[in-house]
């Protein structure tokens, strides 16, 4: 796997980049070919954060966890990422049917651009739209931990929204032209 190691607020040591790729390393027996993923280290009152995104071809595995210690940290953001993907692996092959361990496809590596005068855009994302089902965006919505996902219904072949809802259930926007 090949990371890229960032630092807000810390200085990214040799130890901490040794650690960080040995836990990751374990996770490599579930992706065919080379993953590549960014490591983000920040410090915040006292608080140790990791954010690990790992970009694969078609979908993005992330974690942030944060504790008073970094390694820590890391034991616990690695553990959500492998919850993650033992929780979608048999979901994916099947959806697959090919029996070979998880690929993705489809999603571009996020793009960043900067501005400097005023309020700006701070991050851009982009990604190939492939028509899907509802379940499937919940599956990627889920992969993400966001609290919504665009994406090209299969069935109306409208852009729709799905959004986790404060009770636990999700929500559908469909426009109408």
């Amino acid at each position: 796997m090949k990371l890229n190691f960032t630092g807000k607020n810390i200085e990214v040591t040799e130890a901490l980049r040794n650690v960080t790729e040995k836990k990751l390393g374990k996770l490599d027996k579930y992706f065919q070919g080379d993953a590549e993923g960014n490591v983000v280290y920040s410090v915040e009152r006292n608080r140790k954060i990791i954010e690990i995104t790992i970009n694969l071809p078609g979908t993005i595995l992330r974690a942030e966890e944060s504790s008073d210690d970094m390694y820590a940290s890391i034991d616990e953001a690695v553990d959500v990422l492998e919850g993650q993907i033992r929780k979608h692996k048999t979901k994916l092959q099947k959806r697959y049917n090919n029996g070979e361990t998880i690929r993705f496809e489809n999603i571009s590596p996020l793009n960043e651009e900067e501005e400097k005068n005023g309020p700006r855009i701070v991050r851009t994302k982009r990604f190939d739209m492939k028509p899907m089902s509802e379940e499937e965006a919940i599956l990627q919505m889920e992969l993400l931990r966001h609290n919504f996902f665009v994406f090209m219904n299969a069935e109306s072949d409208n852009l729709n929204v799905l959004y986790k809802r404060k009770d636990g259930n999700y929500g559908l926007i469909e426009p109408e032209f």
